[in-house]
């Protein structure tokens, strides 16, 4: 699960962010159709977008994804508008232009392909990482092939939060479900990722882990921390005109923050990846169990290795004394 802050004047005024699913072992045929990966292939990031030629939801690599090049080699360390609008132009003149995706399809967002391709040069994005298996991906693959993958996009009902829950709910049937607390009943990225949390606090064997990956400085200002529903009422500029209409209402926000909303997502010190070592991010996590079977593993083979070479030792003279 990818949680991304908002940012510039649209993250100002809708301070929740949004929400992406990376998968190590889903790869593309093209951006709206998927497979398994191939060895040495990083996997893709899915997300339900706004204005990309009248498509739900477009996969993309995960390198091109974050850094609008093909290669982390490539990766700049600064950028400034220029390199970042050429980037963008380069890949998507030979990856996006042939399949008409850098097109609106007749929505009101303009250069919505823009959201494909650098993501990591508008914000900083939170990955939290846990366990699934490759059956499950294989039947996500299956049920995202077979579906009509026409816009289907809402701000308020069908958002890219709402499709992080419907993809969950794939790894995990009927687990992550609309809540009326907090958020009004809005699905927003800080309120699934709370639930992604919360899940994993339960079932251990996710092992789920924490990734900060941070925004490439020079292209645009430090994204902003994500905010719920709530949250951006009471502790924004919302919460003046909101009083004023009705007083109560901004009571019941307020109260619905405290005993609902305040999520505690990020640890104080998360594991920082880049460009460099992506590869974090699709490292195998090992269980309590399966750390034991390794470490007995280990110690046989190397138990192993001993009695062969005590073995050696004492039959060696023996063979040396019997050759001609």
């Amino acid at each position: 699960m990818l949680l991304e802050q908002p940012y510039g004047f649209y993250g100002a005024l809708n301070p929740t962010g949004h929400n992406a699913i990376y998968l190590q072992r889903v790869c593309t045929v093209t951006p709206v159709k998927l497979r398994r990966c191939r060895p040495g292939e990083l996997g893709s990031v899915i997300s339900r977008y706004e204005g990309i030629d009248g498509y739900d939801w477009v996969a993309m690599p995960l390198i091109p994804y974050l850094y609008s090049v093909e290669h982390a080699d490539e990766v700049p360390a600064h950028v400034d508008h220029s390199e970042v609008r050429e980037m963008r132009d380069r890949y998507r003149e030979t990856h996006l232009h042939p399949l008409g995706l850098d097109r609106s399809g007749g929505s009101w967002v303009p250069d919505g392909w823009t959201q494909l391709v650098g993501a990591a040069y508008e914000r900083r994005i939170y990955a939290f990482r846990f366990n699934t298996t490759p059956e499950q991906d294989d039947e996500l693959i299956a049920l995202l092939n077979s579906e009509k993958n026409h816009q289907r996009f809402h701000m308020l009902y069908r958002n890219c939060a709402d499709f992080a829950r419907t993809i969950l709910n794939v790894y995990f049937p009927h687990k992550f479900h609309r809540s009326i607390f907090p958020d009004l009943g809005i699905t927003t990225p800080k309120q699934m990722t709370d639930k992604l949390v919360r899940y994993a606090r339960k079932h251990p064997s996710l092992q789920l882990k924490v990734f900060e990956i941070p925004q490439v400085p020079g292209y645009r200002r430090f994204s902003h921390a994500n905010k719920n529903v709530a949250e951006s009422f009471v502790t924004t500029a919302y919460a003046i005109p909101i009083t004023l209409i009705s007083p109560y209402i901004t009571g019941g926000l307020f109260v619905d923050y405290l005993v609902r909303g305040r999520y505690h997502l990020i640890p104080k010190h998360p594991h920082v990846v880049g460009p460099d070592n992506l590869v974090a991010l699709t490292e195998p996590q090992r269980g309590p169990e399966n750390a034991r079977i390794a470490v007995k593993a280990a110690i046989g083979a190397a138990t192993l290795a001993e009695a062969s070479t005590d073995l050696a030792a004492n039959i060696g003279p023996a063979n040396t004394e019997a050759t001609p």
